[in-house]
């Protein structure tokens, strides 16, 4: 679920993040429908009645303050018995977007941040890409997504000219109406800037963001595609895809991997598409890994500061995995989790550092189990490749034996 976070890191502050709790606070303002979610122990790890006495409120804050180790409970606020495990993943490298957040997820701990601009791109770095791509350039500054296309869009179709400009994140983004920009001479765009930024600069991505519709009334069309940056080491889908065991990859964790490790890459036009594409493969992979990554959470809502959109597209994902969770064969194993933060209820349209939820269901699971606070997303990663056998990574704690119901405790021999 890219972007769902379930509260602000201990060092929050420095990224300006203090205060932000995807759904923690969108959950105070609307009342959110969320019951499998919440039967697989979410409301555990986050207050999601705001009628929750003041004692329950203070228990959940002090518990939620505390930088715990892998093992340490965190269940604040009264729920019912979860039918998964659940915990929550602290993200161990510096930065808070999805590049980042992924990589360590699959094993990759960065010990710096990819550079940002928040002054925008030199312009010697604008120049040359305007040289190279034939094209005038408007815009190069931190912006929203939306907000540049609505500034700049007129000016866009006049001209020819090209929308850059990044966010606190380390991307250089390349937005262009679909009528003046044809998609294959964007991306070629996109390939140039990557060129240019990405193996010149170490800037994390380049994305290409089209648009179409009239001045007043653009809308960002599915044709986004993201160029990464190579992963920094080996991660989990490198070790997997080499044992050949096929590595499914849906929406965009192709692009943020840049292809490695991958056997089959799907790209999804909606939430709900990338739930469609995740129930075929389902019904299609007897043995693998399938990665499916949610963009519409960040994308659509949180960038866009829409709450209820954010809090009603929590509610189609809780219902479509409702419909999921009884698909699972007995040796499966679900995991819901996060990237970042995007909180809609703040000033900023930017990621946010968060928490983020660990969710696991299958019939091997012990109910119920508290994971503790996870020192970094690689514990998911780690237990990942002790699940597939093939051999331990360099970072990160498995708790797959942990989470094995005692029927099940020879499985992870």
């Amino acid at each position: 679920m890219d972007s769902v976070g379930i509260g602000e890191l201990p060092d929050a502050s420095a990224y300006g993040d203090r205060g932000s709790n995807t759904v923690g606070n969108i959950a105070k303002r609307i009342a959110l429908k969320i019951p499998t979610l919440r039967s697989l122990g979410l409301g555990r790890l986050v207050k999601l009645d705001p009628e929750a006495t003041a004692e329950n409120a203070r228990r959940a804050e002090s518990a939620l303050e505390q930088t715990c180790s892998p093992t340490s409970a965190i269940a604040a606020v009264p729920s019912a018995t979860s039918s998964g495990a659940y915990g929550r993943m602290a993200e161990a490298s510096p930065g808070k977007d999805s590049v980042t957040g992924h990589w360590e997820m699959m094993g990759i701990v960065l010990d710096r941040a990819f550079p940002t601009f928040p002054d925008g791109f030199a312009p010697e770095i604008i120049a040359e890409f305007s040289r190279l791509t034939g094209r005038g350039v408007l815009g190069n500054k931190a912006a929203s997504g939306t907000e540049i296309i609505d500034e700049y869009g007129a000016e866009h179709m006049s001209s020819g000219a090209l929308i850059v400009y990044t966010s606190a994140d380390s991307v250089f983004q390349i937005a262009a109406h679909e009528a003046i920009v044809p998609i294959p001479e964007l991306y070629r765009a996109c390939e140039i800037a990557y060129t240019l930024v990405g193996e010149g600069l170490g800037v994390g991505r380049v994305i290409a963001r089209p648009f179409v519709g009239a001045p007043g009334a653009f809308t960002r069309t599915a044709n986004r595609h993201d160029y990464a940056l190579p992963p920094a080491g080996e991660t989990l889908l490198d070790r997997v895809h080499d044992a050949a065991i096929p590595v499914i990859a849906i929406g965009k964790i192709e692009d943020l991997f840049a292809g490695r490790g991958i056997t089959q890459g799907i790209h999804t036009v909606s939430d709900e598409n990338g739930m469609d594409r995740l129930e075929a493969q389902m019904r299609t992979i007897d043995r693998g890994f399938i990665f499916t990554n949610l963009v519409d959470f960040d994308a659509q809502y949180g960038h866009r500061n829409d709450v209820a959109g954010y809090a009603a597209n929590l509610e189609r994902f809780d219902t479509r995995l409702a419909a999921i969770l009884p698909q699972l064969r007995d040796d499966d194993l679900l995991v819901v989790t996060a990237d970042h933060g995007n909180d809609p209820t703040t000033l900023s349209t930017d990621h946010a550092r968060e928490y983020v939820p660990l969710l696991v269901a299958g019939a091997r699971v012990r109910a119920g189990y508290d994971l503790g606070t996870r020192k970094t997303f690689a514990d998911l990663g780690q237990t990942l490749a002790e699940i597939f056998g093939v051999g331990r990574m360099t970072h990160g704690t498995s708790f797959l034996r942990d989470v094995l119901s005692p029927d099940y405790a020879d499985y992870a021999e």
